[in-house]
């Protein structure tokens, strides 16, 4: 959510920044936002005016019957009762604008940063750099689903009969692996300076919406029937939540977390091959990453974000890639976003594992994280997230990237101590 002030003194650098995300269709609320936002200080001025006017006949009532003013003093109330009507119809109009506005600032978008690249839709994300050398062996990799059921590792079809397509059981090694993987990723970020938490798995609707966009927001959660709860898509909705209308000293900045949770997601949309098994499905693990810190500090901690992942999945001698979102790929929200992808043998190319995003200070506006200065005022937070690791998608470029020929899979040595030892599954 943007600064009004910024309407105010710039309105054309929002929307040329609308048409670099190519949403066109809301140039027009920036012309709006800016005749409610005059009209809404008019209102605002007027009502002060009409308070000192009506404060002053208040008292000449007074004076009047103290004298015995009676005539006098009868027009002076007819005056105070006309002052009330005008104030609060002022008052009135100024509550109608307030939500109005606030109503297009939650759908005008943030400005991205400068060195964002400009283009359309994900097709035209830029690859930044490769890590690792993504191999294709000299054998066949099977669908990663058959390679866990020829370990005897899923069970999709009584899935199926529990809960419906886009979920799936778990079992033996591969369930094994998936929690080991977990356990690793929250000691690996631990190790690099993050404090752990498990947060909530359920968020109320302020929280939802002051973390993520009403698109995002229609297409990704699931709602508790009959109260003002929500399942979390990601423990970032949570964490970030936590810090809800809060003072924050800068001495306690900036804040580095680490949060496991599980994540519901309707996820509108998903089709096509590699919807099958468990690439797109409704309820999944992650470790995430959550940052809140000055607004001088947030690109230096952005790029700390992006490479723990691409650092953690070396350890597992996955080859990834960075590719950065261009700007009609950015949510609403985001300033900047990397997308971590790793290789995938089987299909020969690179797939999407973690997002690292800055919000500057959009969620702050929205939730009220304010950072307490008492020289210069106070100001708001920036926040970035960052996924860690997410299976069991994860354990697809991880199963497809350590598979054998002879139908094992190795494992690496920074799991095997979550995996009783073993050096190899099948």
């Amino acid at each position: 959510m943007l600064d009004i002030r910024l309407f105010r003194t710039n309105p054309e650098l929002i929307k040329e920044n609308i048409k670099k995300k190519f949403q066109d269709h809301k140039l027009e609320m920036v012309d709006e936002v800016v005749a409610m936002d005059t009209e809404f200080r008019a209102a605002k001025t007027r009502g002060d005016e009409v308070r000192a006017l009506k404060n002053a006949a208040s008292k000449e009532i007074g004076g009047f019957m103290a004298k015995g003013m009676k005539e006098e003093a009868e027009a002076t109330k007819a005056k105070v009762a006309a002052l009330n009507k005008e104030l609060e119809d002022l008052e009135t109009r100024e509550a109608e604008l307030t939500v109005k506005i606030r109503e297009r600032l939650m759908v005008i978008p943030n400005i991205i940063d400068p060195t964002v690249p400009i283009g359309k839709d994900d097709s035209e994300n830029v690859e930044v750099e490769k890590f690792g050398e993504p191999l294709v062996p000299d054998f066949e990799v099977p669908y990663h689903v058959e390679i866990m059921e020829k370990l005897k590792g899923i069970d999709l079809e009584s899935a199926r009969k529990t809960s419906g397509n886009g979920f799936y059981y778990l079992k033996g090694d591969i369930a094994r692996l998936h929690s080991g993987i977990l356990s690793y990723a929250r000691d690996f970020m631990i190790d690099r300076g993050f404090e752990y938490y498990i947060p909530p798995f359920m968020i109320r609707s302020e929280v939802v919406t002051g973390v993520m966009s009403f698109t995002e927001m229609e297409n990704m959660m699931y709602k508790i029937e009959g109260e003002d709860l929500y399942l979390i898509g990601t423990s970032e909705h949570s964490m970030i939540g936590k810090f809800i209308d809060t003072l924050v000293d800068e001495e306690e900045l900036p804040q580095a977390l680490t949060s496991y949770s599980p994540c519901f997601r309707k996820e509108v949309g998903a089709h096509g091959i590699e919807e099958r098994g468990v690439y797109r499905i409704h309820q999944f693990e992650k470790q995430e990453m959550i940052v809140v810190c000055k607004p001088e500090e947030s690109p230096e901690w952005f790029e700390k974000l992006y490479n723990n992942t691409i650092d953690f999945f070396r350890t597992l001698d996955i080859p990834v890639r960075a590719l950065e979102c261009c700007s009609g790929d950015l949510a609403d929200l985001k300033v900047k976003s990397i997308d971590v992808e790793a290789w995938s043998p089987r299909q020969q190319k690179y797939f999407e594992v973690g997002s690292c995003s800055n919000l500057g200070d959009a969620q702050a506006r929205r939730l009220g994280i304010r950072i307490r200065n008492k020289e210069q005022g106070n100001y708001f937070a920036h926040t970035l997230n960052n996924t860690v690791v997410a299976p069991p998608r994860m354990l697809i470029a991880f199963l497809e990237n350590n598979l054998q020929a002879d139908g094992t899979v190795r494992i690496p040595e920074p799991l095997r101590m979550y995996m009783g030892g073993k050096t190899q599954i099948g």
